[in-house]
């Protein structure tokens, strides 16, 4: 069973249009990504061991939170128990990446990937062109079915600015990937301090000598609630400068837009409120929160669509990743936004029941049977 019964007449509509103006071959955009990377070692966390090679996995992060809670209110250490799951690369060029590749596309990707670039990177994405500055973070990625834990050790991300894009890529380098490209994903703010001053580069460097620049810059903050309000609120006259030459989309998750709308001065609290305040005050093209029951887009108007739950995922880590992908497929092949995001809905609830990157059948399959799983098909 699923928790959602309803479903109103805006998704109805973005699904049907989804449906009608999908091409019927989806060609991935021409793409370049950076500037993160990271190894997640994917995790459970053991909420009771029966046997040394049976236990029952603890399902809600919420749980988690309360053994915390209680430990600490009673002056007491915690024990967690935890299992691996696996070890992949991760962040947002490379779940992007990833995507785009089985998709048939050929991404250039800038990032963290070693200094040398560690094999894991060269093996998986021998298909991509690849740029690597330094070390890549490493997280511990433990997945609960309502959310995920990430603790993070942060690499070269930590010290990475324009000088440095300028030394390994070089403006030349990037403006000829860029020219012609269909889309230029960027992340995650959270772990680049410097990332403003890498928009200030792009804006004045790059941007400049762009032929055919990209139809998207998609702007992937992360989870920008551990910056100071400060360094956010300083941050986002350069990314407001950015979008005066580049037409962004900014996406987010429902915490971190909400957040961003907070130190923007808001009081709405609603997801649509949010994207609302930051698409206005920082002047975007776009700015989409997603969420597990809902996805919204502030963009000529602003619209929502429903997101069928899953009782039991698969993998939850990057479902925001794989939900960009289908955003920026929906983008590219030219849907309205409500129907783009319907797209990305649709890419990120195939991954978190199957924990891989969908194929287009599969995208296509889900398409067809998304109003049924609201019991409203």
């Amino acid at each position: 069973m699923t928790k959602n019964t309803r479903v109103d007449d805006g998704t109805r509509e973005a699904v049907a249009t989804c449906r009608r103006e999908l091409p019927d071959v989806i060609t991935p955009p021409r793409a370049v990504l950076g500037f993160d990377g990271f190894v997640d070692n994917v995790r459970e966390v053991v909420a009771e061991r029966q046997t040394p090679e049976s236990f029952e996995s603890m399902s809600e992060l919420a749980t988690l939170g309360e053994r915390i809670t209680t430990s600490a209110d009673a002056r007491s250490s915690v024990t967690v128990e935890w299992t691996g799951k696996g070890t992949r690369t991760g962040g947002l060029t490379c779940h992007l990446a990833r995507a785009l590749l089985g998709l048939g596309a050929h991404p250039v990707m800038i990032g963290a990937y070693g200094e040398p670039e560690r094999d894991i990177f060269a093996d998986e994405f021998a298909a991509a062109t690849r740029y690597s500055y330094g070390a890549p973070n490493d997280t511990d990625a433990v997945e609960f079915d309502d959310g995920k834990l990430l603790l993070v050790e942060t690499g070269a991300t930590r010290t990475l600015d324009w000088e440095t894009l300028v030394d390994t890529v070089g403006v030349e380098t990037m403006a000829t990937h860029l020219d012609g490209a269909d889309l230029l994903g960027i992340g995650y703010w959270v772990v680049i301090p410097s990332f403003p001053d890498v928009l200030t580069g792009l804006r004045e460097d790059v941007w400049p000598t762009l032929s055919d620049p990209p139809a998207t810059v998609l702007v992937d903050p992360g989870d920008i609630r551990q910056l100071a309000p400060d360094g956010i609120r300083e941050g986002v006259d350069p990314l407001r400068q950015f979008a005066d030459v580049a037409p962004v989309t900014l996406s987010a998750n429902r915490a971190e837009m909400q957040h961003l709308s907070s130190v923007l001065g808001a009081s709405g609290t609603t997801m649509a409120e949010a994207a609302s305040t930051v698409r206005d005050e920082i002047g975007l093209e776009r700015a989409v929160a997603h969420g597990d029951d809902e996805s919204v887009v502030a963009s000529e108007r602003v619209a929502a669509v429903a997101v069928p739950h899953v009782d039991e995922p698969t993998m939850t880590t990057s479902a925001g990743d794989h939900f960009n992908v289908g955003l920026s497929l929906g983008l590219h092949a030219g849907l309205p936004a409500p129907a783009a995001v319907c797209l990305g809905n649709v890419v990120a609830g195939v991954f978190v029941r199957t924990g891989s990157p969908p194929t287009e059948p599969a995208i296509r399959d889900f398409l067809d049977r998304y109003l049924d799983a609201f019991g409203d098909g």
